[in-house]
């Protein structure tokens, strides 16, 4: 049995969503690169945020991918918008 697959809609949802999480990973990451040392135990935090915020492009690249397999005509800019 397969499982239902995300709609057009739903795929724009979570786009904007996982959109907005990566933006503010990235100022959160920002903020500490400039409020810490970069290297060393106290770097710790901002190479944690930092990998997250990488591993959640690399999910929305796998979103996209299954966008365009189950819908073909979708918009190319649902999961990367350009702001």
């Amino acid at each position: 049995m397969t499982k239902p697959r995300l709609s057009e809609e739903e795929h724009a949802e979570i786009g904007k969503q996982l959109a907005r999480m990566q933006r503010e990973l990235a100022r959160v990451g920002t903020k500490l690169a400039n409020s810490y040392p970069r290297s060393g135990p106290e770097a710790q935090p901002m190479r944690r945020i930092t990998a997250t915020e990488e591993a959640l492009r690399e999910a929305r690249y796998a979103l996209e991918n299954a966008l365009f397999r189950d819908h073909p005509n979708a918009g190319v800019e649902v999961y990367f918008p350009q702001d």
